[in-house]
């Protein structure tokens, strides 16, 4: 497998918005995609089912935030600032 090297530095502002990201649980993404089923569900049952299509697809963009989010805590910002080999 070939090694590739990034050269590629994050800038300022993305790694103060991870620094701050990174302080929320993860837990709180995964409630966000539940909650936001559960209120697409509610609105489907009140036969408002354009909202909740939308409200429904919010799901998933919580659930990427958190992966983003745990990516983040694990990883570190960006790796190439810290160790230039």
């Amino acid at each position: 497998m070939t090694n590739l090297k990034n050269d590629h530095r994050e800038g300022e502002t993305t790694k103060e918005i991870e620094k701050q990201t990174s302080k929320i649980p993860s837990g709180v993404f995964l409630a966000a995609a539940i909650v936001s089923m559960g209120g697409s569900l509610t609105l489907k049952l009140m036969n408002r089912s354009k909202t909740a299509l939308f409200v429904g697809q919010w799901a998933a963009s919580f659930l990427l935030l958190g992966i983003y989010n745990k990516i983040v805590k694990l990883e570190g910002h960006d790796k190439s600032d810290q160790n230039p080999n």
